[in-house]
C-alpha cells in the first residue's frame, strides 16, 4: 500500500491512513480478547449441543433438536472438554486483568469438573427416580414457545426424534447393567409409574398436546386442523410408542438387574467416586468423615434451640410427644392443594417487600407459586425452584408439592418460601442471570454449595424479615436447619460408612418434625444423588462464618445490604473464593 501509495503521489494524509488500515489489519488479539472468544466459541457450541437447554434460557435456534446422547456423542463430548482446556490453558493468566482472571479460573474449575466426572461414567444412570425423560421431557411443553408455524413445526420434529432419543436412553442403561453401574434397586420402585404414565393419557388429553389446544390460535385458521393431525400421529406413534418400550425395557430387563448396595461405594471405583462428589457439591476438601463430624454437632446445637422452642410454647411433654402432636394435629394442614398453594403465595407476597432492607441489587425477574406436577409428585421433594428467563419472557416457578396434603403442614411454609422463593432461590439466580459484562457461562453456571448454601442461610434470613412470630414456625424453621444437618449425617453414613436404609430414615424421623412420607423421599434422593445433599449445610456455613467476620471487622461500619450485594455480586461461585471476594469487600471498608 504504501509503495502504490507513493509512486501515485497520494498525499500525504491519504499515506497516513493507508499506513494505520495496515497496521490495524495486523494487530494481534490480546489475551483477553482470546480468552472472551474462548468463552464465545465454547458457549455456542454448547447451545448446540445441548439444545433443550438451549430452549430453556430462550435461545431458540435449535428447538427441532434433541441432545444425542450416543454413548459416541458422550466421548465426542468429553475429548472436546480436554481441547478446550488445553486452548485455555495455553493462554498467559497473568497477562489478565482481575476480573478476567476470575473468569479464566471459573471456566477452568468447569471444565476440569467435567473432564474429571467421566471416567465415574454416572451418564450410565440417565433415569431415576428424581429425573430422566419420564420427567424431563413432559416438562419441555412448558419452555417452548408456540408463537407462529415455525414453532409447531420445530415442536413435532423434537416429537419425531423421541424415539431415536429412548434408543440412546436405553442403549446408556444396558451398557450400565454391563458395567455394573445402576442406581439402587430401592430407589427405582417408583420410575415405572411416572414412565407409564406418560403414555396412558387420550392423546388430546396428554401434557404433549396441550399446545395444539391451548396456542392453535398463532396458527391460520385453513392449517389448524391439519396441525392437530399431525400432533396425534406424532405423540402416538412416536412419544407414546417409544414410552411403552423404555417401560418395557425398564421393568422386565432393567430394574430385576440393578444394584441392592445403596452405597456409592458399591459403584467401581466408589470410593474415588463418592470423594469426587463430595468435593463437586461442596466446592471443599473436606472428608465425608470430617463432614460426618459437622453434621453431629450441628445436630445436637440445634437440637438444643428446638428443645428451647418445645418449652416456650407451653408444650410440657417430651420431644418425641411433640412431634407426634405436630404431625397428627390436623390444625396444622390445608384441606385442598388450592388453600396449600395460596398460603405459599401470600408468604411470599410478605416477603418481596422486605427484600429492599437487606439487598442494594434485586432482580428484574417475576416468579410465581405452581404445584408439581401429579405425575412427578410422589417421588418428589416437597418443593423446588425452576429458574425463568428474562429472555424467553419466562418467570421463575417456586414448585410446591402438593401431594398427600397430610404430609405438607404449615409451619414449614414460611422457612421453605424463603428458601425456594425469595431471598433464596429465585432471587439469587436472577441476579445471576441479570450481571453485566459477564461471560454467558458465569450467568447460568452453578456451584451447589454456593446456591443451596444460599437458599439456607435465606431461611434463617426470615427472623430479620418479619417471620417466625410463633413457636410452630420457628420450630418449622428450626426442623428445616435440622433436616439440613441430618443430610450430612445419613448420607456420609449410607455413602461411606454402611449405614442402611433404614437407620438413615430413622436418624432423621428422630431428630426432625419432617413427616414419615416426605422422609422416605428425602432418603431416596440421597440415596440416586450421592453428595449433593452435602452442599446445602455447608454452604450455609461458610456463609455465615463469613457475615460473621465482616460484622466483627467493619463493626459500625458493617452494611448488610452491602455484604449481600458482595456475596452475590458475582454470581455462584465456590466457597473459597466467595472468601476471597467477601475479605475484599471487608479491607476495602477498613481502608475507608
Amino acid at each position: 500500500y504504501l509503495e502504490v501509495g507513493l509512486r501515485k503521489t497520494y498525499s500525504l494524509p491519504i499515506v497516513i491512513v493507508l499506513l494505520v488500515f495496515n497496521s490495524c489489519s495486523i494487530k494481534q488479539e490480546t489475551e483477553s480478547e482470546k480468552l472472551h472468544n474462548l468463552f464465545n466459541d465454547v458457549w455456542g457450541w454448547g447451545l448446540k449441543e445441548f439444545p433443550t437447554r438451549a430452549t430453556y434460557l430462550g435461545d431458540y435456534r435449535y428447538n427441532d433438536r434433541l441432545t444425542n446422547m450416543s454413548l459416541a456423542s458422550i466421548q465426542r463430548r468429553y475429548k472436546k472438554n480436554k481441547s478446550i482446556l488445553s486452548k485455555l490453558e495455553n493462554l498467559n493468566r497473568e497477562k489478565l486483568d482481575a476480573g478476567d482472571k476470575l473468569n479464566y479460573d471459573l471456566f477452568q474449575k468447569n471444565i476440569k469438573r467435567n473432564i474429571a466426572a467421566h471416567p465415574f461414567k454416572d451418564y450410565l444412570m440417565p433415569v431415576d427416580q428424581m429425573g430422566g425423560l419420564q420427567i424431563n421431557f413432559p416438562n419441555l411443553v412448558d419452555i417452548t414457545p408456540f408463537r407462529n408455524r415455525g414453532d409447531f413445526d420445530n415442536y413435532l420434529a423434537r416429537l419425531s426424534l423421541f424415539p431415536e432419543y429412548v434408543d440412546q436412553i436405553i442403549a446408556l442403561m444396558r451398557e450400565g447393567l454391563k458395567e455394573n453401574i445402576t442406581p439402587p434397586k430401592i430407589v427405582l420402585q417408583k420410575v415405572p409409574d411416572q414412565i407409564s404414565v406418560q403414555y396412558q393419557f387420550d392423546v388430546k388429553n396428554s401434557p404433549f398436546y396441550e399446545p395444539f389446544e391451548k396456542n392453535i390460535v398463532s396458527l391460520q385458521d385453513s392449517i389448524r386442523a391439519h396441525y392437530q393431525e399431525l400432533a396425534v400421529l406424532n405423540i402416538k406413534d412416536h412419544v407414546f410408542t417409544s414410552y411403552r418400550k423404555l417401560f418395557d425395557f425398564f421393568v422386565e430387563e432393567y430394574l430385576p438387574r440393578t444394584r441392592e448396595n445403596i452405597s456409592a461405594m458399591s459403584l467401581p471405583n466408589g470410593d474415588k467416586f463418592y470423594a469426587f462428589k463430595v468435593k463437586y457439591y461442596t466446592t471443599t476438601n473436606k472428608t465425608p468423615s470430617e463432614i460426618h463430624s459437622i453434621g453431629l454437632r450441628e445436630v445436637a446445637r440445634i437440637r438444643s434451640e428446638m428443645e428451647k422452642v418445645i418449652k416456650d410454647s407451653g408444650f410440657t411433654g417430651s420431644f418425641k410427644e411433640f412431634i407426634a402432636y405436630l404431625r397428627t394435629n390436623p390444625d396444622f394442614y390445608y384441606d385442598s392443594a388450592e388453600e396449600l398453594l395460596d398460603g405459599y403465595r401470600a408468604i411470599c407476597k410478605k416477603a418481596d417487600p422486605e427484600l429492599t432492607k437487606l439487598f442494594g441489587t434485586l432482580p428484574r425477574l417475576s416468579y410465581g407459586v405452581k404445584p408439581i406436577p401429579d405425575f412427578q409428585a410422589p417421588a418428589s421433594p416437597t418443593a423446588y425452584y425452576y429458574s425463568g428467563s428474562l429472555k424467553a419472557g419466562r418467570p421463575g416457578y417456586f414448585w410446591a408439592n402438593t401431594y398427600k396434603l397430610d404430609t405438607r403442614p404449615k409451619y414449614e411454609m414460611e422457612a421453605l418460601s424463603l428458601h425456594e422463593a425469595v431471598p433464596g432461590h429465585h432471587l439469587q439466580i436472577s441476579i445471576s442471570q441479570e450481571l453485566e459484562d459477564v461471560p454467558e457461562f458465569r450467568k447460568h453456571g452453578g456451584f451447589t454449595a454456593f446456591s443451596e448454601g444460599w437458599g439456607l442461610y435465606s431461611e434463617k434470613l426470615g427472623e430479620e424479615m418479619g417471620f417466625y412470630k410463633d413457636p410452630y414456625s420457628k420450630f418449622g424453621q428450626l426442623t428445616y436447619e435440622m433436616w439440613r444437618a441430618c443430610r450430612l449425617v445419613v448420607d456420609t453414613g449410607m455413602h461411606a460408612f454402611g449405614w442402611s436404609r433404614e437407620r438413615a430414615i430413622k436418624f432423621v424421623a428422630d431428630n426432625t418434625a419432617k413427616a414419615e412420607n416426605d422422609i422416605f423421599v428425602e432418603i431416596d434422593r440421597y440415596i440416586a444423588w450421592p453428595g449433593q445433599a452435602l452442599a446445602y449445610k455447608i454452604g450455609e456455613l461458610r456463609i455465615i462464618e463469613l457475615r460473621s467476620l465482616a460484622e466483627e471487622k467493619l463493626g459500625e461500619n458493617f452494611d448488610i445490604r452491602e455484604f449481600h450485594d458482595t456475596v452475590l455480586g458475582s454470581g455462584a461461585v465456590p466457597l473459597d473464593i466467595l472468601e476471597e471476594h467477601v475479605k475484599e469487600y471487608i479491607a476495602i471498608n477498613l481502608d475507608d
